[in-house]
């Protein structure tokens, strides 16, 4: 995949385009550079890819506290010469259930309701002891440096810390307080450049560590997290933590022109990438630029339609009712597809089928792994376990209060989940793999990727530089300012609502490494700190 004619895009939102980096025997890439060089630490030392992503991964949730931490969900998909998937995301507590919520109209996204097991320290266990090479005590080592001695705050990083001033600084109850004291201590955000470190979550660290993460659902961190949750009205428990497995799936994929592309299976909306590609198969997008309201128009309204199957029958699997089969039946997207024509579609019904998180990558000669963990909305769910540095997540914001919802809330089950790693083979061979951090931008991050890879010859760099849309609700869109004018223009002729904006963290955060040949090519997104490094 080389760059061709998409050379010739003007006008981008980053002026500084960054080069594809190459390397032969190993690379990684993230959203913030010192947790991608944790991954090259390891590399160089003699571990193997996931050693290298686990390193990376555990120091996110020191250097990049906005989007993870240790309260987060995470998912893998892993290539050893066949892909594996790993589900990582935690379960409702058995004490919560639809009484909990009386009163409301939605889960909400702080306090204890939204808060489910978090699951990212067992995927973290599982997947070292499958694949992993060096010590597992090694691993956290950057993350516990980074925790100790303080790092200088990346400027994004700065910038989504300031914007949750506004959410987390009038929050004066009990079980905010000590999310407060580590993360605002101040009574204000870090700034870009300025030292930031975190004594409680280092002793963590080394607690998960010592005890092959064993500490943190069944010893004293799990006892450390039912006793807040005691104090403060929350639900999760001892018993709650120590049933928690994560889970081997088998991944779900589609094929698009010559390229396969694989996404976790529900609990998560990766199905809605694979059903938006199924569409847009049925059209020749290459015989349009890739800058034209032909290519984006399309995008749109088949994101528009994965997305109103996906609202309507995704959620945990034991609960669904259509088979993941039947969303991505060739027939089905047949059927979708008529439903496009030159007016956008107003407000997308689902159809009848047949019976702020992170993104990592790494690969070296044998392993490839695509992962992403999240605390998900906004930071989290405001609760902080106590002379600890665990920030809970809120996933459980992605439940439902609606009846009779594959999706509705429930104890012990697990919310539809917007973070997906992504996967790229082609015939027997693995190409590598890609994500785009971002809630709802995921999978249509996912559709650009694929569409710049496979239709417009881009090389990683370039397909995660160029301008992106992002379809919001109804037919209402956002686009980033590297969208001509005439082409907004032309949209809104053709019935859609479009803004134009460069808002941080809206169109998504990603990275890719692909393998040609035997070179490795990775890219790192221009619109967060981080970047790729490859040896």
């Amino acid at each position: 995949m080389t760059d061709n004619r998409h050379n010739s895009l003007q006008n981008y939102p980053y002026p500084s385009q960054r080069r594809v980096v190459c390397g032969k025997r190993g690379a990684v890439a993230t959203s913030q550079p010192l947790a991608a060089i944790a991954g090259m630490e390891m590399l160089l030392a003699g571990g193997n890819a996931v050693d290298a992503i686990l390193a990376m991964a555990i120091a996110l949730t020191v250097v990049e506290p906005t989007s993870n931490g240790l309260g987060s969900d995470a998912f893998a998909l892993v290539w050893d010469g066949k892909l594996h998937g790993l589900n990582g995301s935690g379960k409702s507590p058995k004490a919560l259930n639809l009484t909990n919520f009386s009163g409301l109209s939605a889960v909400p996204e702080l306090g204890w309701l939204p808060v489910t097991v978090p699951g990212a320290v067992s995927a973290w266990v599982d997947l070292w002891e499958r694949w992993g090479e060096l010590p597992f005590e090694h691993l956290f080592a950057p993350a516990i440096r980074y925790a100790t001695e303080g790092f200088p705050v990346s400027p994004v990083t700065a910038q989504l810390w300031k914007n949750a001033e506004k959410r987390f600084l009038p929050r004066t109850q009990p079980e905010f307080q000590a999310f407060r004291d580590v993360f605002f201590p101040r009574d204000r955000a870090p700034k870009a450049g300025e030292v930031w470190a975190s004594p409680y979550h280092a002793k963590t660290l080394k607690k998960i560590a010592a005890t092959g993460g064993q500490s943190f659902y069944e010893g004293e961190i799990a006892r450390d997290i039912e006793a807040f949750a005691s104090d403060t009205g929350g639900y999760l428990t001892v018993s709650d933590l120590a049933a928690h497995q994560s889970q081997w799936v088998e991944p779900i994929s589609t094929t698009y022109r010559d390229l396969t592309v694989w996404e976790i299976p529900p609990n998560t909306q990766g199905i809605a990438a694979l059903m938006a590609l199924n569409i847009l198969e049925k059209y020749d997008i290459a015989a349009h630029p890739r800058e034209s309201v032909e290519t984006y128009h399309r995008q749109i309204e088949a994101m528009k339609l994965a997305f109103a199957d996906v609202n309507q029958y995704v959620g945990d699997p034991r609960f669904m009712n259509v088979d993941p089969a039947q969303l991505l039946s060739q027939g089905y997207a047949q059927q979708r597809q008529q439903l496009i024509h030159p007016r956008a579609i107003p407000c997308a019904d689902p159809g009848f089928p047949d019976s702020d998180t992170v993104y990592l990558c790494a690969t070296d000669g044998d392993l490839m792994v695509s992962l992403i963990q999240s605390n998900f909305e906004g930071f989290g769910s405001g609760i902080l376990v106590p002379e600890t540095g665990i920030a809970l997540h809120n996933r459980g914001s992605g439940f439902t209060l609606a009846e009779n919802h594959p999706n509705q809330v429930a104890p012990e089950k697990r919310p539809f989940h917007t973070i997906i790693p992504g996967f790229l083979t082609q015939g027997d061979r693995p190409l590598g793999p890609f994500g785009v951090m971002g809630g709802q931008m995921q999978p249509q991050g996912h559709v650009q990727m694929v569409v710049n890879l496979a239709d417009y010859g881009m090389n990683p760099q370039a397909a995660l530089d160029a301008p992106r849309w992002r379809f919001l609700r109804e037919n209402q869109a956002i686009v980033e300012p590297g969208v001509s004018t005439e082409i907004v223009a032309a949209l809104v002729e053709q019935g859609h609502k479009i803004a134009v904006t460069n808002g941080v963290g809206q169109f998504g955060r990603g990275q890719m490494i692909l393998r040609q040949e035997d070179v490795l090519m990775a890219g790192s997104d221009p619109r967060a700190d981080g970047g790729a490094i490859a040896y």
